[in-house]
């Protein structure tokens, strides 16, 4: 398939998603190029292949055509001083790809409701962060419900399956904002959620996905 675009390092990697069509901007293939998979992963897993990763704890880092194409819908709400979440933020990814985006004068928040994945997320992207980064926040709890204190979002991205799109999350996006998240139980749709200047949502299912569900601690550890 045209969107296996397996790398044998970071930089072949960006270079294989962009060559397939799923890196379309300079904004997203300097990012990646930036922040090196390899950090981000269990030692001895495959960080260059285009596949999920476990990560611990019944949890997973999407495959690397996920967060391209997550990264491409979210673009330009990731500019440079923008504020957004990341929803399930695992080993802390993706947070460290949008920090790249947003910069020094933006900010970037990671919920993930694991506290060993927080932890060592936080360990992880303190020993990588760079000079024009922007601060980071990485907490412990619910992400369904979104984080209240740092909103609203310019961009929330949402990393796991949930029946429908949470209010909480709409009410936190900025007027102007877009949340990407997939949707769905039995068929999952990657919904781009955009509400415009007067505060109307608009919807758009831009394809089908398979995502782990979005749930709690319990239910998460007990899946398997």
């Amino acid at each position: 398939m045209s969107w296996r675009s397996h790398g044998k390092n970071n930089e072949d990697l960006v270079h294989q998603l962009k060559k397939n069509g799923l890196i379309q901007s300079n904004e997203v293939e300097k990012a990646m190029l930036a922040v090196d998979r390899g950090d981000y992963v269990p030692k001895g897993a495959s960080a260059y292949a285009d596949t999920p990763l476990p990560i611990g704890h019944n949890a997973t880092i999407s495959a690397p055509h996920m967060h391209a194409t997550c990264l491409e819908l979210l673009k330009d709400s990731l500019f440079p001083g923008a504020r957004v979440l990341d929803v399930g933020s695992g080993s802390g990814y993706l947070v460290a790809v949008m920090a790249e985006m947003v910069g020094k004068e933006g900010q970037v928040t990671g919920i993930e409701h694991i506290p060993e994945l927080t932890e060592q997320s936080k360990l992880v992207l303190e020993s990588k962060k760079a000079p024009h980064w922007p601060p980071i926040e990485v907490l412990c709890g619910d992400g369904r419900l979104g984080y209240q204190p740092n909103a609203p979002y310019d961009a929330i991205h949402v990393g796991a399956a949930s029946p429908e799109v949470p209010d909480s999350l709409i009410e936190q996006l900025n007027p102007g904002g877009k949340i990407v998240i997939p949707v769905g139980l039995d068929y999952q749709g990657l919904m781009l959620v955009e509400k415009d200047r007067n505060g109307k949502v608009h919807e758009r299912n831009t394809m089908g996905v398979m995502y782990v569900p979005l749930t709690d601690k319990a239910k998460q550890l007990s899946r398997w």
